[in-house]
């Protein structure tokens, strides 16, 4: 009989509940648009109640349309770092939920480095949690220093509601990214609680990402079933994608992009970014014999990729829909010289330059609207070789092995941006990998799956799980290496002229 995992994959404008099979194929989704709301700019907030109703709303919506199917139980995909506090009583939000992408709290990053030597960035739970508590009302901090405010993120809110309000829980992967983590992950850190004022009271205890978590209470169809996965997007992504073995990468392009690199057992000796831009996580954690394993990984992130194709078809008309893109730049061999750096919002790894600016170059009076899309998705792409060169670069230095790091042949990749084959090409080119596009657009899905599946049996280990993974078409490099090598000189003289543009975001360090 065929077995099959519920997944609840809770995004930043959109959620989606879906049924996956044991042969790892997604039977049947129901998506729903959930975006933020922005009250002012830099401010990003949400309904976690709504949210979180859509969310059990889209779930039953599928087992309706599955009555015969045979659920086993349930994984947990979520957007990190989006923090929620509620009372612990009613079940009900302080306040408005804040997004990852809130900045309201840069202040408080800047003053925690000045006075503590402490590094928060604006886009973890720590400081926008010690936020809330603070904002959200006079008793709320002593309430929470009792336990009778809870803090979480999606992952631990939707365990709460789903639990019957008995399980307050987040895996290592969202921990490890909320900045309040001992450096081994597996603990909170008094200290850097302290410092962003969260009492660790009110923080959720940490579970593997892969362990029978919970069992739902009530909520009709769900009731009874097992959650038995939770788990943040990009490590589902790389765990969804197949990339379990030491050296695989995968790289998600949807609005930024995000590199995740599995680099094996072996634990960091410093949570902070590293030299290269990039930054350690916890790839994922599985419960194994009764024994706790930490798998953990690197990230290294581009803050914008799918943006420049808005940038492209909302704010420069050259394009109609981001589905032609691909269509006017198959149009022209090359860009005949065209240079784009996609620095819309500055530079992530490993520049990490929030002062610089995009740009296009190399125009001539030759240059047409075919050249200057294909230079855009062009960019995008070698910005993906320079996340993969960090990552490659901190692995090896950071190889406890005393051995080579595995040279990387083959990168996987998912998000929007995948399905465009010309941009899907000009990775493999800047590179010089093959590059294997993921059958689903979202892999961060089939992650959650085959970690609560392999908690549940489903599977016989992940290993096991990750096997059914097939690539939907992969896409060889086609220059010669001295062509590779020409091509990311002309781009590395493209990005000298972006950086500190503007020379006080440019000082900003997070």
């Amino acid at each position: 009989m065929t077995n099959h995992i519920l997944v609840l994959d809770i995004g930043t404008s959109g959620l989606r509940a879906a049924l996956v099979n044991n042969d790892g194929r997604i039977v049947d989704a129901h998506h729903v648009s959930n975006p933020p709301s922005t009250p002012f700019a830099g401010l990003v907030e949400f309904d976690a109640l709504e949210m979180y109703d859509k969310a059990v709303g889209a779930a039953q919506q599928v087992l309706s349309r599955n009555p015969t199917a045979l659920v086993r139980g349930i994984g947990i995909a979520n957007q990190r770092a989006s923090t929620i506090a509620w009372d612990r009583t009613t079940g009900l939000p302080v306040g408005p939920a804040l997004g990852w992408q809130d900045l309201r709290t840069i202040m408080e990053c800047i003053t925690a480095k000045a006075e503590h030597n402490v590094r928060f960035a604006p886009n973890q739970t720590a400081t926008k949690a010690g936020w809330m508590l603070k904002n959200y009302g006079a008793e709320l901090f002593s309430r929470a220093e009792r336990g009778d405010v809870l803090v979480g993120t999606i992952d631990s809110w939707l365990t709460w509601k789903l639990s019957g309000h008995t399980t307050h829980i987040t895996d290592h992967t969202n921990a490890a990214v909320t900045g309040l983590v001992r450096v081994d992950g597996l603990s909170w850190n008094p200290d850097a609680c302290g410092i962003a004022g969260v009492p660790t009271a009110a923080l959720p205890r940490l579970v593997a990402s892969s362990s029978l978590i919970a069992r739902v209470v009530g909520h009709g169809a769900l009731d009874g079933l097992p959650i038995a996965a939770a788990v943040g997007d990009q490590q589902a992504s790389l765990v969804g994608q197949g990339c379990i073995s030491r050296g695989m990468a995968k790289i998600t392009f949807g609005t930024g992009g995000m590199l995740d690199m599995y680099t094996g057992r072996v634990g960091p000796t410093v949570a902070e970014r590293t030299q290269h831009g990039t930054f350690p996580i916890v790839a994922f954690s599985l419960e194994r014999h009764d024994e706790l394993e930490m798998h953990w990984g690197l990230e290294a992130i581009m803050l914008s990729a799918g943006t420049n194709i808005e940038w492209l078809r909302d704010d420069m008309g050259l394009i109609a829909s981001a589905e032609e893109s691909d269509t006017i730049a198959s149009a022209v061999q090359s860009t005949e010289g065209v240079m784009y750096v996609p620095a819309l919002l500055g530079l992530g790894t490993p520049d990490w330059d929030y002062g610089a600016r995009g740009s296009l170059s190399g125009l001539t009076r030759g240059t047409t609207r075919a050249h200057v899309v294909r230079a855009v998705l062009e960019g995008v792409a070698h910005r993906g070789a320079d996340l993969l060169a960090a990552a490659t670069n901190d692995a090896a230095e950071r190889s406890a092995r005393g051995d080579q790091f595995p040279q990387v042949h083959t990168l996987r990749i998912d998000g929007g941006m995948s399905n465009n084959h010309t941009f899907a090409q000009a990775l493999a080119d800047a590179t010089g990998c093959n590059v294997e596009v993921s059958s689903v657009t979202e892999a961060t899905t089939l992650g959650a799956a085959y970690l609560a599946g392999t908690a549940l049996s489903v599977w016989d280990s992940l290993e096991y799980a990750v096997a059914t993974w097939r690539p939907a078409r992969v896409f060889s490099p086609l220059k010669t290496p001295s062509e590779q090598q020409e091509a990311r000189q002309q781009w590395r003289r493209a990005l000298d002229g972006t950086r500190r543009w503007i020379p006080d975001l440019s000082a900003l360090d997070f």
